[in-house]
């Protein structure tokens, strides 16, 4: 070997043994196969206030879910989906019909973005991980492009996967992990918010204070977890395909950044929303939840504008109305969620109308909070 190849091994091997993930091999014996499920989200009120230094309250979509699987290994293997990550096509025609309605993008990215994100912060605050290689893999049912946040869920199953493979989930505060997975998307160019990831963290339906005190003063909002069967019957709509969203870009974020005194007023108005529906949701208080859907719509609808919103959503938005149920869109399109204050028969119209319409429509399974023992302890300790 020349003195140029024995250098180059030298500063990969002080390379390998210092990244965490690339180390030796594991007996699996030792550590069996790990997996989590991840839930599509669903913003009930206050969003998209959560990015304003505002209030929201999501809950976790039982109907749609990412699981990942971590397996010991002797090297560390991000496995591609044969779905989501597939590179090897029948023709030309092929390809571009899978681009069209799947994107560039599969998991794989997500998962090595988790991976880099979670080594970072462990290594920023001196927590220690055990060396062992895995394999990662994934799998989700969360409908493309419907804002259920299906990036989030995959990145979510993968932390809560790296947890407990490490045995560190009493290190890393539930609080804290929401911001990992936000982090792990924005080094995919992914823009978003916390709220997402909160309600996917904790499961369950959870009411979220992103006050600028709070983010300034923690790094995170304050997050209270609530009773979801308090909530009334739900339905979700979306489109098969959802292709024909909102093609103009928003100008809302340049404008509250420049001191835009209407939209700096209307997310306050947003924000108000979630904290006036904190106690609506307590007292089962189910019309004015409704009212308070309807307006969190209307609000985000004068803010936007119809071009950015995009006709299939507003359609989906007002499908539901015109049977005089109250609706929103979940996320920032792509799907709505819908109450129907009046009971069964409006269930039915509502049904009908969204058969007639082209939309699939299906009752909103709730799930409770996904936060376990260990998880519970952190959260009492930073109280």
């Amino acid at each position: 070997m020349s003195r140029k190849d024995s250098t180059a091994s030298g500063v990969l091997k002080r390379y390998l043994l210092d990244c965490t993930y690339v180390s030796y091999q594991m007996n699996s014996a030792e550590a069996g196969v790990i997996e989590h499920k991840a839930y599509a989200r669903v913003g009930l009120l206050g969003n998209p206030s959560d990015v304003y230094f505002g209030k929201t309250i999501s809950f976790s979509l039982g109907n749609f879910w990412a699981s990942v699987k971590l397996e010991p290994s002797h090297n560390l293997v991000i496995k591609p989906h044969p779905t989501h990550d597939l590179v090897e096509f029948n023709s030309l025609d092929h390809l571009v019909s899978r681009l069209q309605s799947e994107g560039y993008y599969g998991g794989v990215r997500l998962l090595m973005a988790i991976c880099k994100v979670f080594y970072k912060h462990c290594k920023e605050n001196e927590i220690n991980l055990q060396q062992g290689n895995f394999t990662l893999s994934y799998d989700t049912n969360i409908p493309r492009q419907t804002g259920l946040s299906g990036s989030s869920a995959i990145v979510c199953a993968a932390l809560s996967c790296l947890l407990d493979f490490y045995k560190v989930r009493h290190l890393i505060k539930v609080e804290v992990r929401p911001n990992l997975i936000l982090n792990a998307e924005k080094e995919l160019g992914i823009v978003a918010g916390l709220q997402d990831r909160v309600a996917q963290v904790y499961g369950g339906l959870v009411h979220m204070d992103f006050s600028k005190e709070n983010m300034d003063k923690l790094g995170h909002g304050i997050y209270t977890p609530m009773d979801i069967s308090l909530l009334p019957p739900l339905h979700l709509i979306y489109a098969e395909n959802p292709s024909d969203s909102g093609k103009v870009h928003s100008t809302v974020r340049q404008r509250w950044l420049n001191g835009d005194e209407f939209i700096i007023s209307s997310m306050a108005e947003v924000a108000n929303i979630a904290a006036e529906g904190q106690n609506v949701i307590l007292e089962k208080n189910y019309q004015k939840l409704a009212e308070l859907m309807n307006c969190n719509f209307d609000l985000r609808r004068s803010m936007f504008g119809d071009e950015c919103l995009g006709d299939l959503n507003i359609e989906m938005v007002e499908v539901a109305r015109r049977v005089g149920a109250a609706s929103k869109f979940t996320g920032s399109g792509g799907a709505v969620v819908a109450f129907c204050p009046d009971g069964p028969s409006q269930v039915k119209l509502l049904e009908d109308a969204c058969q007639k319409a082209g939309f699939i429509i299906q009752p909103i399974q709730l799930v409770p909070s996904c936060l376990n023992e260990v998880d519970l302890q952190t959260l009492s300790e930073s109280n």
